[in-house]
């Protein structure tokens, strides 16, 4: 890691001075914007609470980890040197490779100086006299910017479910979401994994081959599709980096943000032979992709069942056990309406001897003691190490975590505490000059977060040139605007299937979190159409405010 200062650079860094931008977060998002913030000659400073760059992939580091995104897709796409230099090994990146990408665009950009590592921001406050933001540290540092930009992430705030007795066991406890940088060896260990989201489902197969013996417990069973992951040769690297223009455009066109496009016709619109060759399609594509086979996949309840129908007899062909087979397979949700996982040999985990599956909904924790779990039945599960896959206080957990205060001393947790309000997952009314990046009421967790973030970050480049060409010091939503997103977002995720999944999407897997459906749901094409109309009309919804 550099993160050296030099002479010219100190304005950035130096306690207790002003700049234009205050950038918090070094993930995706975060490093674009600090990159183009300061092209566009903005005095940036960047904070972060990890030691470098990487954001929720600096984190995640549970084994198995990989992308649900491929690889050519997930990077980049703003400079074209960038996209034709860097060589991806796999189809689907595992985390460290992605690591190893953003290390190289800190490198590439020189980003890391505008930095500071290993440092939460604890406090955001708006002065109202001059619209500027005073933004603290938890290592007392004090910056006061005309500009605050979060680039949090959306899964960046784990969370841990509140067990009776957690913190008397003795054993080594891990989470998926703050895995240590080391790794972990489980290797002759008794082993619980609590949870079979994204991160459990991708982490299981690869525990199971180390430990001595796995007992997995399971609330809710989860859709998820094999990777069909696949090494990249030279030669396809070659064909994809020439096609890399077309394979952008048709991304940005497209609902999640990849140039991949469901069937034209509706799913019964199509016989059944052409039907279950689609299914098929996207089955071997692999992964996430499989919910948008048929356009109609997620709208009408017949065409879903077709898919899943479909689904069920691929898994259950993978489970040699019947009866773990029905634990297994979801009965609880349409579909696609809680994100498909993208898996490596998950579901053959099931056939090994060493290998226990739990139904908590059969059989509950009553709690955790010194020595293990133990359920409602009596039963005692005796573990060396226990594993929470229990994901994270998804959309807002981690902007939460920080004291922002508006007009009026307002906390935005609390103007939030009925559901995430934004002026297009851009702008908050009663904060100006803040603006939170690739969050609720943006497509954000529904499309490529590369792309989102750049789409995000453009457009904020663009908004700042026209205050200061315009002579404005400061842009603030609407109270109107951000009723009238509130309820568009509300209003399409209404006529879908994604409202009957207890999904975090809603906030369903936290206890008193307001269920209310966060991201922006008519795909990513549409809402970069949105965003610019906005822009190109001066910014309507927005109140421009003069010196």
């Amino acid at each position: 890691m550099n993160d050296s200062i030099t002479e010219s650079d100190a304005v950035d860094v130096d306690v207790d001075v002003d700049v234009d931008v205050v950038v918090v977060g070094a993930g995706v998002t975060g490093l674009y914007a600090v990159h183009r913030l300061r092209a566009l000659g903005h005095r940036v400073r960047g904070f972060e609470r990890g030691d470098d760059v990487g954001g929720v992939w600096h984190w995640n580091r549970y084994p198995g980890a990989r992308c649900d995104v491929e690889s050519v897709d997930y990077s980049y796409s703003f400079d074209e040197e960038l996209q034709q230099e860097w060589d991806w090994s796999e189809k689907y990146a595992t985390q460290p490779e992605i690591v190893r990408y953003l290390r190289h665009v800190a490198d590439r950009f020189d980003l890391r100086r505008s930095y500071t590592f290993s440092t939460s921001v604890t406090s955001a406050e708006l002065d109202e006299e001059s619209l500027r933001w005073t933004v603290r540290t938890d290592g007392g540092e004090v910056v006061s910017a005309r500009f605050c930009v979060f680039a949090v992430g959306c899964l960046s705030s784990t969370h841990v479910p509140d067990i009776a007795g957690a913190g008397e066991f003795t054993g080594a406890t891990y989470h998926t979401g703050a895995w240590p940088p080391e790794g972990v060896d489980f290797s002759g260990l008794r082993v619980g994994v609590i949870g079979t989201g994204s991160s459990g489902i991708q982490a299981i197969p690869l525990i199971a081959e180390q430990a001595a013996h796995l007992t997995v417990f399971q609330r809710s069973a989860n859709f998820s599709i094999p990777a069909g992951n696949e090494p990249l040769d030279e030669r396809t690297r070659r064909r994809q980096k020439a096609g890399y223009a077309e394979r952008r455009r048709l991304s940005r066109l497209s609902g999640g943000g990849s140039p991949h496009t469901a069937h034209p016709s509706a799913t019964f619109d199509v016989s059944p032979d052409e039907r279950r060759a689609a299914f098929e399609e996207r089955w071997e594509l692999g992964g996430v992709l499989y919910s948008k086979t048929f356009p109609d996949q997620l709208t009408d309840p017949a065409a879903n069942d077709a898919a899943r129908a479909f689904w069920e007899e691929k898994v259950r062909a993978l489970i040699e056990d019947p009866a773990a087979a029905d634990l297994l397979v979801p009965t609880d949700h349409p579909i696609g309406t809680k994100r498909i996982v993208t898996d490596s040999h998950y579901y053959e985990t099931f056939n090994r001897d060493d290998v226990r599956l739990v139904s908590l909904r059969e059989n509950a924790i009553e709690r955790i003691d010194g020595s293990g779990i133990v359920l409602a039945d009596g039963t005692r599960v005796e573990l060396d190490a226990l594993v929470f896959a229990t994901g994270f206080d998804a959309m807002t957990g981690a902007i939460d975590r920080v004291d922002v205060r508006g007009r009026g001393g307002r906390a935005l947790r609390d103007v939030w505490s009925e559901g995430p309000r934004t002026y297009l997952g851009l702008g908050v009314d009663g904060f100006p000059n803040l603006f939170n990046l690739t969050g609720p009421g943006s497509p954000s967790v529904m499309a490529n977060v590369v792309l989102c973030a750049e789409q995000h970050v453009d457009w904020l480049g663009d908004c700042l040139r026209h205050l200061d060409e315009h002579g404005h010091r400061a842009i603030e939503a609407s109270e109107e605007a951000v009723e009238q997103w509130v309820a568009q977002c509300r209003d399409r995720a209404a006529a879908t299937l994604f409202p009957t999944a207890n999904s975090w999407y809603l906030g369903a897997n936290i206890p008193g979190k307001p269920r209310v459906f966060m991201p922006f749901i008519g795909g990513f094409g549409v809402y970069g159409e949105i965003i610019a109309d906005v822009a190109a009309s001066g910014y309507k919804g927005f109140v421009l405010i003069r010196d």
